[in-house]
């Protein structure tokens, strides 16, 4: 079966300012890609992951979904949204919410699901990350790793077709990095489409398809992560995974 392109990017340029973040960026997602973008801070991986999600406007260039492009087409944000998910840095849950209450919101006001069938959803995926025992939790009774199970159960709830990480694991503190990352682990074990930004080279090098590198704006060098992590073409990517190699 031909596997389908779920999202492709071309000539994406993002400017703030005189500041050119990202510049003429090509890219496509497939089903079942986990696709982890590595890089220096500053390097444009998060705007690109913003602007994936239209949570930034791209200055010029495409982002097609499923063939349709979303600047243009009739498609709501919401709904792409709930078909491309985010998980953030900093969780971004209801603070005056239940754990439960965060899993549902979604499915109940953009899916437009009862509140019964959320009820369900919601349960399968905080069970899913280990989180059943905590709904009835306000997110300041949790840890950071907690947090971000929670996050990432309330993304699985929109049933997407896709989920975007944005540095899943950087707010936390380091005992909490594991558990965060064995969900992550599951998830691509069970195909399910992620982007990820990331600092977590091991997990990059371990479970990704494609790993991207992007240095200054542009990717400079993407392929499998065997390649990119054992014989980097790129003089840059080679500066970069020197820090996290030991030869």
């Amino acid at each position: 079966m031909e596997t389908n392109t779920i999202l492709e990017i071309n000539h994406l340029v993002k400017t703030f300012g005189d500041n050119e973040v990202l510049k003429d960026i090509d890219f496509s997602t497939k089903e079942g890609d986990v696709i982890c973008i590595i890089g220096s801070s500053g390097s444009g991986k998060s705007t690109l992951l913003r602007c994936i999600n239209m949570l930034e406007t791209p200055t010029s260039g495409e982002i097609l979904h499923k063939g349709n492009n979303i600047n243009e087409t009739a498609l709501k944000l919401n709904e792409y949204r709930s078909k491309v998910g985010m998980v953030f840095q900093s969780f971004n849950l209801f603070n005056n919410m239940t754990v439960l209450e965060n899993c549902m919101i979604g499915v109940t006001t953009v899916r437009k699901k009862d509140s019964v069938y959320a009820r369900i959803v919601a349960m399968h995926y905080l069970k899913k990350v280990g989180m059943a025992a905590y709904i009835n939790a306000k997110p300041h009774q949790l840890s950071g790793g907690q947090k971000q199970r929670v996050a990432i159960a309330r993304a699985l709830a929109m049933e997407p077709e896709m989920i975007l990480f944005d540095e899943p694991t950087s707010a936390l503190d380091p005992e909490m990095v594991g558990e965060v990352l064995t969900v992550m682990k599951t998830l691509a074990k069970e195909g399910m489409t992620m982007i990820i930004v990331t600092h977590e080279m091991a997990f990059a090098r371990d479970v990704s398809t494609r790993v991207v590198f992007m240095d200054n704006g542009v990717i400079a060098e993407e392929g499998p992560p065997e390649q990119i992590f054992a014989t980097p073409q790129n003089h840059r990517t080679k500066e970069f995974l020197s820090r996290f190699i030991s030869h």
